[in-house]
């Protein structure tokens, strides 16, 4: 697979380089080839993080893809088929670009944490420079768009969110063990600190203002659950 180099500044350090096609977002497609399940995979993925599932047809992802609806359903029963793909696609392509460059040990602890959220201000803040608008977590949007009627969806959308947490967890773990932070409930404090990140960008989101992240996120290392008393 071929992947096109984009620069990215992160809000606390120096210039890095992460891979990833600019079709889109880092959210979006990673690849230049011109497969055609690859082609309506990273579209959708355009679109449903840019507008949203729910109104996103298949029709609409067809015609900006330049496929039929024959070769759609070729590669994808039904569109929940699809969305399931893209939530994926969403996180392995997170997992090799923001979550590889702020949780890289080579960073203290804490300081993996906070480049997690310098990532996520940068990337949303190109997105409202882009689009127009602040289009939010992808996983965040789909539990808020369809937990309540696709139980599909809801179960991969959750296991993409506790993907992401394990990385909080083992920084939170790393920072116990360094002493940067008291003994906590390391499991529940990372859940806790994505949660926190999932409401700021959710204000973000509703004002359209990335800044917010930016402001806000700084607080996310000093949030602690203690362990429970037996």
């Amino acid at each position: 697979m071929r992947f096109a180099t984009v620069s990215i500044y992160l809000c606390q350090s120096s210039e890095i380089d992460l891979n990833y096609t600019d079709r889109s977002s880092i959210f979006a497609g990673m690849t230049n080839t011109a497969d055609t399940r690859q082609l309506i995979l990273d579209t959708a993925a355009t679109l449903f993080h840019t507008q949203s599932y729910s109104d996103v047809g298949v029709a609409t992802i067809c015609k900006e893809a330049g496929v039929s609806k024959g070769s759609f359903f070729h590669f994808f029963p039904n569109k929940q088929d699809l969305g399931v793909a893209v939530l994926e696609q969403f996180r392995e392509n997170i997992n090799v670009t923001l979550v590889a460059t702020a949780f890289s040990t080579q960073y203290p602890p804490l300081e993996r944490i906070q480049r997690f959220v310098d990532e996520l201000y940068c990337f949303q803040k190109s997105q409202v420079e882009k689009h127009g608008h602040l289009p939010g977590c992808p996983f965040g949007n789909i539990v808020m768009e369809r937990a309540t009627q696709d139980e599909v969806l809801r179960a991969k959308a959750d296991g993409c969110i506790r993907s992401i947490t394990n990385h909080l967890r083992t920084a939170v773990a790393d920072a116990v063990q360094s002493g940067d932070l008291p003994p906590v409930d390391e499991a529940a404090t990372a859940d806790a600190m994505f949660s926190y990140l999932e409401g700021i960008q959710l204000m973000a989101k509703s004002r359209n203002d990335a800044e917010i992240i930016k402001t806000l996120g700084t607080a996310v290392t000093l949030i602690q659950v203690p362990i429970k008393e037996q």
